[in-house]
């Protein structure tokens, strides 16, 4: 009767525990809510510049300007005028230089903020596998504490268990088949 009673006492303190913690939330949500404007646009070009479209529209891009200035350059009979000379390319590199100085500081201060979007997800796992064994830790007390009633029932009545759980082997084994001779019916 006193582990009855260990038992029903950890239970209560588990469940005290448990109406004592804060609500899980959606840390997603949480985390987008403290984002400035500047570090929604770093997430945002951060997911774009990262993708193969960009890389493909970069490639289109360097085609199309160097194709064309190459052609203008050297080939006078299309009387094209090259607005960036071959091989120079200066107003090319110019621009390039330009996009990938404003780019890298947007894309590492997304990266910080994704990493940092990536420890919070983290915590919330944790604490959320915490909690499932918490959970499971208190059914489990509450299993054991209702077998050890059972047990304690049972004794009190007086019924012999061994002799029950002896039965109940006994009419679970399967039987043994029939001589297969006298099932074709021959002799």
């Amino acid at each position: 009767m006193e582990r009855l009673k260990s038992l029903n006492a950890e239970i209560t303190k588990l469940e005290q525990a448990r109406s004592n913690r804060k609500p899980i939330t959606n840390v997603n949500d949480e985390h987008g809510k403290k984002l400035s404007v500047l570090e929604r646009l770093a997430i945002f070009v951060t997911e774009r510049v990262g993708t193969m479209g960009f890389f493909l529209l970069i490639l289109v891009w360097t085609i199309l300007w160097c194709g064309f200035n190459i052609l203008a350059s050297e080939v006078p009979a299309l009387h094209w005028k090259a607005f960036d000379p071959f091989p120079a390319f200066v107003a090319y590199l110019l621009m390039s230089n330009v996009i990938q100085i404003l780019l890298m500081p947007l894309i590492m201060v997304g990266q910080n903020l994704q990493g940092r979007h990536s420890e919070l997800r983290a915590e919330h796992d944790l604490d959320v596998n915490i909690r499932a064994e918490e959970e499971i830790e208190m059914i489990l007390l509450r299993l054991q504490l209702q077998q050890e009633l059972l047990m304690h029932l049972v004794k009190a009545q007086g019924i012999q268990l061994d002799a029950i759980t002896a039965q109940h082997l006994q009419d679970s084994q399967p039987h043994a088949p029939a001589d297969s001779a006298s099932e074709t019916g021959q002799s």
